[in-house]
Parts: structure tokens; C-alpha cells; sequence
């Protein structure tokens, strides 16, 4: 067999020739093609990060308070505070509430904020002063990545 090509003609759209020949039309779907090919590799190789960066802010955790302010209450404003005299029974007059006892995660966080439902294990009080402690979280915080990608979630 030969391997070599054949004489270029009219009909062949690789030849230079028939590229300078052709009209601008199909020299442009040609474009359009290829660039057709290499966007959807893309969305391809793109949809499964995004997948895995929406999993990621469902499961990531915010503590509250953070690591730094372990053993302190939060008050009805969302501030750390020491505990107050009568400890854990003070949240039943309105005091300072205990830490959770574990950290929430993005997912309870999101339903809390924008659904309406209540993180879990807390009453409307302790639920409300949490929220608001969230809501106050700061760069350098624990939980404040978490935090903004609950905000700014992709879609």
C-alpha cells in the first residue's frame, strides 16, 4: 500500500489551497467545529470538580466557638463569653448558652440560615444566638471558609 497522498483537489479541505480557495463560511464552521470539540472536553473535565466542591461545602464543619474560645459560652448576641455563675442552667434564664456538642456543617448551617430550620440539638434561643455567632465569623476563624462558601455557594 501507498502511503502517500493523493493529488490535492478541489474537493479535499486539508489542501492549503482549497483553505484559500474556500469560502470564508466554511473555513469559519471548520473553526467552529474544533472549537466546538475542545469546549466540550471541557465542560467534561470541569463538572466533576464543581460536583465535588458542592459536596465539600455540604460536609465542611464550623465550630462553635471556634478551637481558640473552647469552654466559653455564646451569648443571645452571638458574642464568646465566659460562662456565667450558674453555668449550663443560665441559658434556661437567658444566659449564655453552652457550646454544641460538636461542630455543625455547612449543609445544618444552609438549612438553618435560608430554610428556616433549626440547627440540631439547640432550642429556638440557643439556635438564634448560635446563627448569629455564625453570621459574625471573621477571616482567620475557624469555620469562616465554610462560612463563605455556604454564602456563595456555585451553582
Amino acid at each position: 500500500m501507498d502511503d502517500t497522498p493523493s493529488e490535492p483537489g478541489p474537493a479535499s479541505g486539508f489542501a492549503p489551497e482549497a483553505q484559500a480557495d474556500a469560502p470564508a463560511s466554511s473555513v469559519t464552521s471548520r473553526r467552529m467545529l474544533m472549537l466546538g470539540a475542545v469546549g466540550a472536553s471541557t465542560v467534561i473535565a470541569v463538572r466533576p470538580a464543581l460536583a465535588q466542591t458542592t459536596a465539600s461545602v455540604l460536609n465542611c464543619q464550623i465550630p462553635v466557638p471556634g478551637p481558640g474560645d473552647a469552654g466559653k459560652y455564646i451569648d443571645r448576641n452571638g458574642n464568646v463569653v465566659n460562662p456565667g455563675p450558674l453555668g449550663p442552667l443560665g441559658a434556661l434564664f437567658g444566659g449564655p448558652y453552652p457550646p454544641p456538642s460538636r461542630p455543625f456543617t455547612g449543609e445544618e448551617v444552609r438549612n438553618a440560615l435560608y430554610n428556616g430550620m433549626s440547627l440540631p440539638g439547640t432550642t429556638y434561643y440557643s439556635n438564634d444566638a448560635y446563627l448569629k455567632y455564625i453570621k459574625k465569623l471573621s477571616g482567620g476563624q475557624s469555620g469562616y471558609t465554610c462560612f463563605l462558601s455556604i454564602q456563595n455557594p456555585r451553582t
